[in-house]
């Protein structure tokens, strides 16, 4: 698995890639390029990604920046039309559980 992020350091871990472990109840497994879009549809949906959180190291994310996100809110964005693009080579490979493979094709960063 290819790294996703580590400026800003993502990951369930905080260690730059999209590993997973049975404490990681959301599946931090996708690791995908945020976009307007998203982070605006994942804030009115409870899960702000914007807001700095300094007190636990949260820098705030803007479009371009790469992040790993639960597979359930992928899937959530992909159905309301707002999925943002994915580094798939970073994405665990349990998503493929999740979405077909073809689907996730569609949605490669370039």
């Amino acid at each position: 698995m290819a790294s996703c992020c580590f400026d800003p350091i993502t990951g369930y871990f905080r260690n730059g890639f999209c590993h997973t472990a049975v404490t990681d109840l959301g599946q931090h497994t996708v690791c995908a390029q945020m976009s307007a879009e998203f982070l605006n549809f994942s804030q009115k949906i409870g899960n702000d990604l914007i807001t700095p959180v300094p007190e636990v190291g949260f820098p705030g994310l803007q479009p371009g920046d790469y992040w790993c996100i639960c597979v359930a809110r992928w899937v959530e964005a992909y159905q309301s039309g707002v999925a943002p693009r994915l580094k798939l080579d970073a994405c665990h490979q349990s998503v493929l559980s999740y979405v077909p493979f073809d689907v996730l094709m569609e949605y490669v960063a370039e």
